[in-house]
């Protein structure tokens, strides 16, 4: 049986307790708390939902709508922080190894949105060796737009400072905002079928569930 993704999130915060100096480690746990105490977003996306059209740049600056992304099927629609974060890739490789392969049966794309620039989501696809279609969003517009936008304290930003980390250099036009991992299902009407927002940002949707989520879709069209 393959390894869970919290199952792996869970080791790799091990270990990162471990490498990394106790007063980050402090600031980045306490942070995780205070995103756990807020919750779900008011106003975050729901299922029923109908998500507005929208344009984003891929890896190689080219434009890629909702509509060309369910054109042929549902879009399975993957918000991460960045290729900075080690959780983020971890998850990205999951659905690379686990989830990409399952897709084609079910009629269905996959697609990573992150705040960075199109320079930085290339060579996260580079380094993951992802083959499917990664975006950016300038200003997290579109994750503000569905609600799932958080704005970082001044000691988070400081202590990723102290760790090589300037999101607003990496991140399109300087923005220090950022999604929480979040996976849409959208059909082909840009219906929103299934939401799954983590207030955790060490957590991501399993594999299991999207694919459960898809094959429900899927019996509910037939």
């Amino acid at each position: 049986m393959p390894v869970t993704i919290r199952e792996q999130s869970a080791q790799l915060k091990a270990a990162a307790a471990g490498r990394l100096p106790a007063e980050v480690v402090e600031v980045f746990d306490r942070s995780i708390q205070d995103l756990l105490d807020q919750g779900m977003p008011a106003g975050a996306v729901s299922v029923g939902d109908t998500l507005e059209s929208f344009t984003l740049t891929d890896a190689t600056n080219e434009p890629v709508t909702l509509d060309q992304l369910v054109a042929s099927g549902p879009a399975v629609i993957v918000f991460y922080r960045g290729g900075w974060c080690p959780y983020c890739n971890l998850a990205l490789r999951t659905y690379q190894q686990e989830l990409l392969p399952r897709l084609p049966a079910l009629g269905a794309r996959l697609v990573a949105i992150s705040p960075q620039t199109p320079d930085e989501s290339l060579s996260t696809a580079q380094k993951a060796k992802l083959d499917f279609t990664v975006l950016s969003d300038p200003g997290s517009r579109l994750a503000r737009q569905v609600g799932i936008v958080f704005h970082q304290a001044d000691d988070v930003l400081a202590a990723q400072r102290k760790l090589g980390l300037d999101l607003a250099q990496v991140n399109a036009e300087g923005s220090t905002q950022l999604p929480r991992p979040t996976v849409l299902i959208v059909d082909q009407n840009r219906t929103v079928r299934f939401v799954d927002v983590q207030p955790d940002y060490t957590a991501r949707t399993e594999v299991a569930d999207i694919l459960a989520a898809l094959g429900d879709l899927g019996a509910s069209l037939a």
